[in-house]
């Protein structure tokens, strides 16, 4: 395999936009070096085959798709609460919207999935190991609601953003005088996630006994 790590990226990118716009079936080399206006044979000598390039892109996108830190660090200061967790699954919303492209890429990626053992495999590991982390940080950053609702959580968003991004008519309206996708996001959110973590109801209990009797 060639060594160049800068023309390696722009071929996978490149293999992002193939996909997302014309399926699995239309990701040749051919394509992907058309597509990043290099000489025909450029993609041959960087992937080993297409399962190859396929599990590149799977790792181009989670970099693509993935939050900002500084975002996430900002986010990270206000109150634990529902409303931080609106934010962060707006934010989720943004960064998939903004890159529609990679995000069409992920789903062609699930369809080829079911064709292809070999990325099965793979592809479900690095999805599972996404919804994971997602309830590891739930934990560790001290959010509202536990693994049952970063699960159920994962599902309607997943939901929301698979019609938005493609069949975006079926969500508009459904709900009158709620926006798409942001009133729906705050309807999630507030449907699925509790307001306070058990701690700081815990915490807000004990604090009005002692308020209770402190005044007896």
């Amino acid at each position: 395999m060639v060594a160049n790590p800068g023309r390696r990226t722009a071929l996978v990118d490149a293999g992002v936009e193939v996909l997302a716009r014309e399926g699995a079936r239309g990701l040749t080399f051919r394509a992907v070096d058309a597509q990043a206006g290099v000489p025909v044979g450029t993609a041959s000598n960087y992937f080993a085959g297409r399962d190859d390039l396929l599990r590149q892109i799977d790792s181009r996108l989670h970099i693509r798709l993935a939050p900002d830190p500084s975002v996430v660090a900002e986010l990270l200061t206000r109150p634990r609460d529902r409303a931080l967790v609106a934010a962060f699954m707006h934010d989720l919303t943004a960064r998939a919207t903004g890159d529609r492209t990679g995000w069409l890429a992920l789903l062609e990626m699930r369809l080829e999935a079911t064709r292809r053992p070999g990325l099965l495999a793979s592809y479900t590991a690095s999805i599972r190991g996404d919804l994971v982390e997602g309830m590891e940080f739930q934990r560790t950053a001290g959010l509202p609601g536990g693994d049952e609702t970063v699960a159920v959580l994962y599902l309607a968003m997943l939901g929301l953003l698979l019609d938005h991004l493609t069949l975006p008519g079926v969500l508009e309206g459904v709900l009158p005088g709620v926006s798409v996708p942001d009133g729906l996001v705050d309807r999630i959110v507030a449907t699925i996630v509790p307001e306070t973590t058990e701690t700081a109801k815990t915490t807000e209990t004990a604090e009005k006994r002692g308020e209770e009797r402190a005044q007896e």
